[in-house]
């Protein structure tokens, strides 16, 4: 039975087999030396002339990088290998080998390795991306398991539009038109009347025609939804879960952090929580005081973001966005209807917004009426009004971008490398 890479330095002095794939192959004299990984971590077999059988010999003189072999030998604790063990091997199983394998050490360019995108996922760079990925979703999951949310899966064909109807992608469905799902939030708001604390969590859609290095076609989002809640409480929320998750990854993917070249002090301030919170106003000053200028009653753009996280050392909250530039259903501050109890926040290092929310509007009679300046259908939106009709209360949620945090944690230069398969607006293959 083989074990995993990862397992072997409990078994020091015995005989162990391992499968995987070979990373590199270097010669010396009378002694070759195997780097084999298999996706749970990486080790060094190690086949000397001396000892290995003539065919095992014969076998890795000149195996090609990415061949899936069994390597079978005895486990020595080493502390200058990686992992601090090698493989003194004993017998080897080329499974199948991979000659001409298309991606190398040396550099390629941004579009061939896309193209390849299925391959390079095998290096080690991105491979530490998605096991930080995984990470990232797990542990959310997790913990807000722990805080009482039951997750509800939210349909990914809706009947209509959640952020705005020019970045829908439509569908026929069964001679209706249907449209892939902006966000989950909507049936968030119904199965938190239900449930009190939900949240959903897969892919959403936007035909946004942006070529940025934040934006992708389709991405994931978690989204959490509370009933009887205010603006205030996402906010606390959203800083006690992104503190508590760079607080897990600088201990529990502290290795693969290290493959990135991502530095932990460029975290620490997250983790420790106390993030700043401004009001869009401030943040318009912010922006303004750095030479990018904004008009009142605009979202901000990527340079404005990036001028505002700038100011600060953590993430940073930035509320109570113009009621003109949010999503028709967020609420109205009572005390200055022209803003609204919407909430964005935005990552530090350039990052810009990783997620988004506020408090929605609870009243039939104000949700109606911004249908209607909004231009949106009754009819679509009927059962979105019944949930106001019926045992309204305040509510509040946002959605956190899977793709948008795990680039500002692993410290990315694009986020198409968040992703397994990316999609975005020139790239739909492979």
């Amino acid at each position: 039975m083989a074990m995993r890479i990862s397992e072997l330095a409990a078994f020091s002095g015995q005989e162990a087999t391992i499968r995987g794939w070979l990373v590199s192959l270097r010669k010396g004299g009378k002694i070759r030396f195997l780097v084999v990984r298999d996706g749970s971590g990486t080790v060094q077999a190690v086949v000397r002339q001396e000892d290995a059988p003539t065919e095992v010999w014969e076998r890795c003189a000149d195996l090609s990088q990415e061949a899936s072999l069994e390597v079978r030998g005895t486990v020595r604790l080493d502390q200058r290998a990686q992992g601090g063990v090698e493989l003194a091997v004993r017998d080897l199983i080329v499974i199948s080998d991979a000659a001409d394998f298309p991606i190398s050490p040396k550099e390629h360019g941004v579009d061939f390795l896309m193209d390849n995108r299925h391959l390079w996922l095998r290096s080690r760079r991105q491979a530490a991306i998605l096991r930080i990925r995984s990470q990232i979703e797990l542990f959310l999951q997790v913990e807000l398991g722990r805080r009482g949310f039951v997750r509800v899966d939210s349909p990914i064909l809706t009947p209509s539009a959640c952020e705005g109807t020019t970045t829908l992608f439509e569908t026929d469905y069964f001679e209706q038109k249907a449209y892939l799902s902006q966000s989950g939030q909507l049936y968030n708001e119904a199965a938190a009347a239900a449930l009190g604390r939900v949240y959903c969590f897969g892919p959403t859609f936007r035909a946004e025609k942006s070529k940025t290095r934040r934006h992708l076609v389709e991405f994931w989002m978690l989204e959490p939804e509370i009933a009887f809640a205010s603006l205030d409480d996402v906010m606390d929320l959203e800083e006690d879960l992104i503190s508590a998750l760079v607080r897990h990854l600088l201990k529990e993917a502290a290795d693969d952090l290290v493959v990135l070249e991502r530095s932990p002090q460029a975290l620490l301030a997250a983790a420790q929580g106390g993030f700043a919170r401004i009001t869009y106003d401030q943040a318009v000053e912010v922006a303004v005081q750095a030479g990018q200028p904004v008009t009142w009653g605009e979202d901000f753009g990527s340079p404005q973001e990036t001028a505002i996280a700038a100011a600060f050392d953590r993430p940073v909250f930035v509320h109570r966005y113009p009621t003109a530039c949010k999503a028709f259903y967020m609420q109205p501050d009572p005390e200055r209807p022209e803003v609204c109890l919407s909430v964005d926040l935005l990552a530090p290092e350039g990052y810009g917004e990783i997620a988004g929310g506020g408090q929605r509007i609870h009243d039939f009679a104000l949700l109606r009426e911004r249908l209607a300046q909004h231009n949106l259908p009754e009819d679509a939106y009927r059962w979105y009004l019944d949930l106001r009709q019926w045992g309204s209360q305040p509510h509040a949620g946002f959605g956190l971008g899977i793709e948008r945090t795990l680039s500002w944690l692993c410290g990315l230069d694009h986020v198409r490398e968040t992703i397994p398969f990316p999609r975005l607006l020139t790239r739909l293959y492979p």
